[in-house]
This record gives C-alpha cells, structure tokens and sequence, in this order.
C-alpha cells in the first residue's frame, strides 16, 4: 500500500476519462461510465442545489489512478429507491441530523452494480479497507450520521461486509433468458391463463394501430432523444409532485451524442417509427437491459406492457441479451415473468446508539425481505418450470446479516 494518496473529486471532471474508464469498463455497467456520470453531473441534473454534491474518492499510486468510488453528499433521499426514510426519523426522534448523508450509487439508477472500482493489479480487500477508513474519516470530521452504498455488486458486498459494513436487504425484479430463444418461448413458460392474458394485452395494442419498432445504438436519429424527454417529462407532470422528475433535456441530448450505444429506444407509432406517440427508453451492455424511462401522448390500453416489457423482452431474445432489469417499483411486473431477486444496500452509522438500534433491527428486517421475496415468486404465473431464483448465479448469492 506504499506510494497511494487519497483525493476527493467534486466532480467527475476532475478525473480524466480515460484514467476513469480503465477501472470501470471491464465491469460493462453503462451507467457507471464516465460519459454517464458526467452527463448527469454537466446537464445540472445532478448538483448540490438539487441534494447532490458529487464527492468521488480516488485513490493514486503517484500518477495512476487505482480506484475510485462515486460518492455523493446528499441532503435528501429522493432518487435513491432505496427508502430509508425510517432511519432518519428514528435520528431526528433521537436528535440527530441524518442529513447530508454520504451516498455510493449511480444516480437516479436503481440497478445493481455499486463498488469501489480497482485495478486488477491491486489488491481489492486492502483498498476497499482503506477507502471506507477513509470514508469513516470523512464523516466524523464532518458530523456526518451515515455512509451508504445501495445496489451492491454481490462480489464487492462481501469485501465491504468483511470491512464492517452492515447489510440491508431490498428486491428488484428481473427477467432471465433461461434457454429461451424467442417469444413463444418465453409465452410458454406461463400458465394458460397468463398466456391468453399477455397475448390479449399485446393485441389491444395491435388493435389500436399501434407498432413497437426498437431503435438501438446508431439507428438512433439525431433529435430522436428530444422527443424521448417530452414523453419523460409528460409522465413525471402527470404524478405532479409525486413525479419524481430529476433529468433534464439537456441529459437526454448529451446521451444521444456522447452514449447512443447503450441506448435501446421502443417507438409506439402509426406509421413512421421517428413520429412516436409513445416511447420508452433502455440502457443496454453486451448482454444486461435495463429499462429506464417511458411516457405517452395517448392512453392506449396496454400500451405500458407491451413498450416497458414485452417489446423489449422480444429484442433482447432476438439480441442475445441474457437478462432485463425493468427498473424500481410495479407489483404487475411479477406476472408478466419479473422474478424477484434480492439485492443488498450496505451502511455505516457514526452515532454508537444510532447504529446499535438499526443493526439490532436488521436481521428481522432481512428476514421479513426474504419472506415478501419468496411469497411474491409464489404467486408468478409460470408454469412447473424452476424459477430462476433457485439458481445459484451471482445476483442471488447475498448474504443477509
């Protein structure tokens, strides 16, 4: 651990990008890239007017750049999805100020991921123990109450969990390939009824002459992602203050320069896919979708399944894509084949009698988690077939504490 030095970075520019990608990209998480973050960062989307002051942790051996952690200082919890609006009124009940609060995540983007990123050529333990010494530093020398790091990377859960970190656990729901290859393959796994169900609902869309067209990468036309934020903000003004609009259009025209890769967009047209009545927007790797964003200038019936979901489920078995993560919130996801899958936020409190009563509290809490998990893939309307929760890939390898 000789030659490191520790800086803090109130912006992703400080960073070079290249310096940045070189620990991040080999992770393929798109919304953890350099272009992403700053595009949250310089669109005035993120910013500490707005509760998030970006506050990344590097860490250098003299010139190089070894890892690195985003971090931001926020002074809500808006945007998190991860509701720990409990803990800060058990702090304000014991007359502490749970706000700022340090918070590790993709902002606005509640897929799984989170970790301090390092160079293969160190050691993880060592530097993610040293960056949360670091981080405990930082907190107690500012009054801060917590340090919080949701959608953990299972991998990088357990070096954090060996360091001391407590863990929380949530669900997300997910669709999985699983052999799938094609549409009626993924039909076939439900149960009669949810079969003529979903083929009702992708036919009252058909019936009012409306077609999904994916766009992805390069066929993307330029101005496409301006018509993109009108639907966005229409659906968010539709909610009123509960709407929860936090991009701007300047988010949306720097995606569609600087991360048109990654962009899958699912047109609902009459006619021409560029004249949209309706759209919803992705975030795609080499083989992970997550879908993002959606609205619509007509209430047609069905027409949030088949844009949020079923036209996207359909590219991604034609794309090769191995799983979608739809996004935060949706009892119906389950039956359309939305598997519930854990995911863990990992936390450190600075107030002895703070932490003693939430950590006292967790492992109900966890267990009261994975119970609601398992009764709600009980009730998914597939056929005998496994579901993919009793596999043992990565994403289900929590540890619950």
């Amino acid at each position: 651990m000789a030659d490191l030095s520790a800086r803090w970075h109130q912006g992703i520019a400080e960073i070079d990008e290249q310096t940045w990608q070189a620990l991040v990209a080999p992770h393929d998480l798109p919304y953890f890239n350099w272009t992403w973050l700053e595009a949250m960062e310089a669109s005035g989307s993120i910013t500490p007017r707005h509760g998030w002051q970006p506050l990344h942790l590097g860490i250098w051996r003299r010139s190089e750049l070894v890892a690195v952690a985003p971090l931001y200082l926020k002074g809500h919890s808006y945007g998190e999805f991860v509701f720990d609006q409990p803990f800060a009124q058990l702090a304000g009940q014991l007359g502490l100020a749970y706000y700022p609060k340090l918070l590790g995540m993709s902002p606005l983007t509640p897929a799984l991921g989170y970790r301090f990123f390092t160079a293969p050529t160190e050691n993880a333990l060592e530097l993610t123990s040293l960056m949360l010494e670091l981080v405990d530093d930082f907190c107690r020398r500012n009054s801060i109450l917590s340090a919080n790091f949701l959608y953990a990377d299972p991998t990088w859960q357990e070096l954090a969990e060996t360091a001391g970190c407590a863990t929380w656990l949530h669900h997300q729901s997910l669709w999985s390939r699983d052999g799938q290859t094609c549409f009626a393959d993924y039909l076939a796994g439900f149960n009669a009824n949810q079969r003529r169900n979903i083929r009702r609902e992708r036919k009252a869309v058909a019936g009012a002459g409306v077609t999904v067209t994916a766009l992805a990468g390069d066929t993307i036309p330029d101005g496409l992602m301006a018509r993109m934020y009108h639907f966005y903000s229409g659906h968010c003004e539709r909610w009123g203050v509960w709407g929860s609009k936090y991009l701007s259009d300047d988010f949306f025209a720097r995606a569609e320069r600087d991360l048109r890769r990654h962009l899958v967009l699912f047109s609902a047209h009459r006619g021409d896919p560029l004249d949209p009545i309706g759209m919803s927007l992705c975030l795609r790797s080499g083989s992970q979708l997550w879908g993002r964003y959606w609205g619509s200038d007509e209430d047609v019936d069905c027409l949030h399944f088949e844009t949020c979901y079923y036209a996207p489920i359909e590219w991604a078995l034609r794309e090769g894509i191995s799983s979608f993560d739809p996004g935060a919130g949706g009892s119906h996801k389950k039956r359309r084949g939305f598997v519930a899958r854990p995911h863990a936020s990992l936390h450190r409190w600075y107030q002895p009698g703070f932490e003693q009563l939430i950590r006292r509290w967790l492992p109900q809490a966890n267990a009261r988690m994975q119970a609601e998990i398992e009764a709600i893939n009980a009730a998914v309307p597939f056929t005998s077939r496994p579901l993919p929760l009793n596999r043992r890939d990565p994403i289900d390898q929590i540890l619950v504490s």
